[in-house]
C-alpha cells in the first residue's frame, strides 16, 4: 500500500511537471475538452432548476411534497367542528372558501362568475352555475338585472393559520396575513396577482360583499402574493371572516368545495381526532377525502427522461473533446519516446509510465473541470441578474452542487478516455529505444 502510495505521488508530481513544460499543449487539450463538460455541467445544472421550478410552480397551487391534504363536504357540522379542532394548531391549517364583490354596491361585478379580469369577452366566463344530477344551471344571485359596475369578484379564501409552511406563496408587495392577536373587524385581505391586477385596473370602491353576510364589510388590503391561481382571490383570517358570515355560509357549496385541511406528515394526532369529531358528527366516514401529495414522485420519470436525452447530447460533445485530448496526447508520447525509454532503461516500471501519462490527462480533465463549473456558475449568476426578475420561481436559486460533482466526474472520465491510449503506448516503449539518443 506506501509502495502504491509512492507510485501514485510520484506519477502526479511528474505528470504536473510535464502539464507545466507543456503549457501550450495543455492549454490546447483543456480548449477542446471545454465545451464538452461544459455542456454536462449546463444540462445539469439546468435539469435541477428545473426541477425546482417546476416543483415550485406546483408547490404553489398543491402544496409541499408530503403534504397531508383532506377534503371535507360542507354538509352538517362539518366545516364548525374542523375550524374547532383546528383552532391554534400550527401543524394544520384548514382553507374554507366564499364568494365576495368589492366595490359599488347593487351592480354586476366585471368579471362576473369571478374568472380573470382580462379573460376576453365577458372576462369571466358569464354567471357561476351549479350543478346537480339534474343537471347545471345558473346561480339566482338576485342581481341578474343589475347592471354592471366598478366591482370586482374574486374568491375570498379564509385561513386558520399560515399556510404558506405548506403552500409558499412569494410575496410581490406589502405582507402577509399576521395571525397573532385579535381578530379585526375590518377584515384584512391579501391578494393574489390576479385581483391586484384587478384592483389597478378599476378604482372600486372600498365595500366588500360577502355572500351570506348580512352587512357589507369595509376590507383592508395587507399586500400582493403569487398564489400561482387563474382567477382573483384574497386571503383573510377564518375568524375576520366569521365576525361577518354564518359558518354555514363558508360551507355553501355554491362558494367553494367546503373546507380544505393542510396537515403537516407528522400531524397523525391531528388527522386522527379531525376524523374521529367528524364521524361522530355525522359526517359519512367515506366522505371525508385525504391524499398526501407526491409530485415529485409523479414527475421524476418525465423529468429523468429528459435530462438523459440532454446528457446525451452533452456526452457526444464530451466524446469530440476526448478525441482532442487523444491525439495532443499521442502526439505528446510521440515526441518523448526517447524521455520514456532513458526512464525505463533506469528501472521505472511500466506502470509508472502509464501512470505518468494519465495523470497529466487527469490533471487537464480536473483543470477544466473546475474552469467550467466557474464559467456555469458565473453564467448562472449574470443570468439571474439579467433576467431573474422575470421568472419569480427563480428566485434565490444557487448553483447546484450536483452540477458541480457532475463536472468533475466528466473532466476524469475525460482524462481517463482521452490519456489511456497514451498510457498504454507508453508502458510499451521498449528499452532498446533509448539507443537511438
Amino acid at each position: 500500500m506506501i509502495g502504491l502510495s509512492g507510485k501514485l505521488r510520484a506519477s502526479l508530481i511528474i505528470g504536473g511537471q510535464g502539464i507545466r513544460a507543456r503549457k501550450l499543449r495543455t492549454f490546447l487539450s483543456m480548449v477542446s475538452l471545454f465545451l464538452g463538460v461544459l455542456a454536462v455541467v449546463v444540462v445539469q445544472a439546468g435539469s435541477e432548476i428545473a426541477n425546482r421550478a417546476m416543483l415550485a410552480d406546483v408547490e404553489l397551487s398543491e402544496g409541499k411534497d408530503g403534504t397531508r391534504q383532506m377534503y371535507l363536504s360542507p354538509e352538517g357540522r362539518t366545516v364548525p367542528v374542523a375550524l374547532e379542532v383546528l383552532e391554534g394548531r400550527t401543524d394544520a391549517v384548514a382553507m374554507t372558501s366564499a364568494r365576495a364583490i368589492i366595490g359599488e354596491p347593487g351592480v354586476k361585478p366585471v368579471n362576473e362568475g369571478g374568472g380573470p379580469i382580462d379573460e376576453p369577452g365577458n372576462y369571466g366566463g358569464g354567471p357561476r352555475m351549479t350543478c346537480d344530477p339534474s343537471g347545471c344551471r345558473p346561480v339566482d344571485d338576485g342581481d341578474a338585472d343589475a347592471p354592471k359596475g366598478q366591482a370586482i369578484e374574486l374568491q375570498l379564501v379564509g385561513l386558520t393559520g399560515d399556510v404558506r409552511q405548506f403552500r409558499p406563496f412569494r410575496a410581490s408587495q406589502g405582507r402577509w396575513l399576521d395571525f397573532g392577536g385579535d381578530p379585526s373587524l375590518a377584515p384584512r385581505l391579501v391578494l393574489n396577482e390576479q385581483a391586484a391586477k384587478a384592483f389597478t385596473r378599476y378604482h372600486v370602491p372600498a365595500e366588500m360583499r360577502v355572500e351570506g353576510a348580512t352587512t357589507n364589510p369595509t376590507p383592508q388590503f395587507l399586500g400582493v402574493v403569487d398564489d400561482g391561481g387563474y382567477q382573483p382571490t384574497a386571503y383573510v383570517r377564518a375568524d375576520e371572516l366569521l365576525n361577518w358570515l354564518p359558518v354555514t355560509s363558508v360551507s355553501d357549496s355554491n362558494s367553494g368545495p367546503g373546507l380544505q385541511v393542510l396537515m403537516a406528515p407528522t400531524a397523525t394526532e391531528v388527522e386522527h381526532v379531525l376524523r374521529a369529531r367528524l364521524v361522530a358528527a355525522g359526517t359519512p366516514e367515506d366522505r371525508i377525502y385525504v391524499n398526501t401529495v407526491s409530485m415529485l414522485e409523479r414527475m421524476s420519470t418525465e423529468l429523468a427522461l429528459m435530462r438523459w436525452i440532454f446528457l446525451g447530447m452533452a456526452a457526444l460533445v464530451l466524446l469530440i473533446g476526448v478525441a482532442g485530448i487523444l491525439n495532443v496526447g499521442l502526439a505528446t508520447v510521440g515526441e518523448r519516446v526517447e524521455e520514456f525509454a532513458l526512464r525505463r532503461a533506469v528501472g521505472t516500471p511500466r506502470l509508472l509510465l502509464a501512470g505518468i501519462v494519465l495523470a497529466e490527462t487527469l490533471l487537464t480533465g480536473l483543470l477544466t473541470a473546475a474552469l467550467a463549473i466557474g464559467t456555469g456558475a458565473l453564467g448562472l449568476k449574470v443570468a439571474l441578474m439579467l433576467f431573474g426578475s422575470r421568472f419569480p420561481s427563480l428566485e434565490g436559486v444557487a448553483f447546484p452542487w450536483q452540477a458541480a460533482v457532475a463536472g468533475v466526474v466528466a473532466g476524469l472520465v475525460a482524462g481517463i478516455l482521452g490519456g489511456l491510449v497514451p498510457a498504454l503506448r507508453a508502458a510499451r516503449i521498449p528499452i532498446a529505444t533509448v539507443m537511438r539518443a
